[in-house]
């Protein structure tokens, strides 16, 4: 009986000595509780903004261990919308982002940079193809929150922002130097599976 009892003393305090996982997370696309929007100077005289409404993605997240997550985020290139119907008739054109050749953007972390040492700050640093092209990128992301939700649910979110510049993708269209670089701004929300 002695030694049944120490087993299971040693055995649950190597369990608790476990570090936990990484918990995988659905974006919620399906309740919009997600966006990918996007500003770009134009003509240097006010803001143009817009958004993307088809994307799709999935993360894996440890609050104690920020830098073991990883995101994919798979964007639906033909779903832009700048609230003008010829506007992104253009936009979706091979003047920009050709969507006939190139109807798919997508996002793959590579690593994660815990910039203030508690999970609340970081960099996420991964490869962007968009228009053919694939680049590394650096989204600087801030966690919102988490925690249950009112359907029995787990939930976290976070806001991130990445400004690209368009010639790196192969976007070569003149709008002028102010309207260059496209300013990103990108809002998560997560299931927990």
């Amino acid at each position: 009986m002695k030694k049944t009892l120490a087993a299971l003393t040693l055995s649950s305090i190597g369990l608790a000595s476990v570090p936990a996982m990484a918990a995988d997370y659905v974006i919620d696309t399906k309740g919009a509780h997600a966006a990918i929007n996007f500003k770009i100077q134009h003509l240097g005289y006010s803001w143009l903004t817009g958004r993307f409404n088809d994307f799709e993605g999935s993360f894996s997240y440890d609050a104690d261990k920020v830098e073991d997550s990883q995101i994919t985020v798979t964007v639906d290139t033909s779903s832009i919308d700048s609230n003008h119907a010829e506007r992104d008739k253009h936009l979706r054109s091979d003047d920009f982002l050709n969507v006939e050749k190139f109807g798919e953007a997508k996002f793959v972390s590579k690593r994660i940079e815990d910039i203030d040492d508690g999970g609340e700050e970081f960099d996420v640093v991964g490869d962007l193809t968009l228009h053919g092209v694939t680049r590394e990128i650096t989204i600087e992301v801030e966690k919102v929150g988490e925690g249950e939700d009112p359907w029995g649910g787990y939930r976290v979110g976070f806001e991130g922002e990445v400004e690209l510049t368009l010639k790196d993708f192969g976007i070569n269209y003149d709008l002028g130097p102010a309207s260059r670089v496209v300013h990103m701004e990108l809002h998560i929300e997560g299931i927990r599976q």
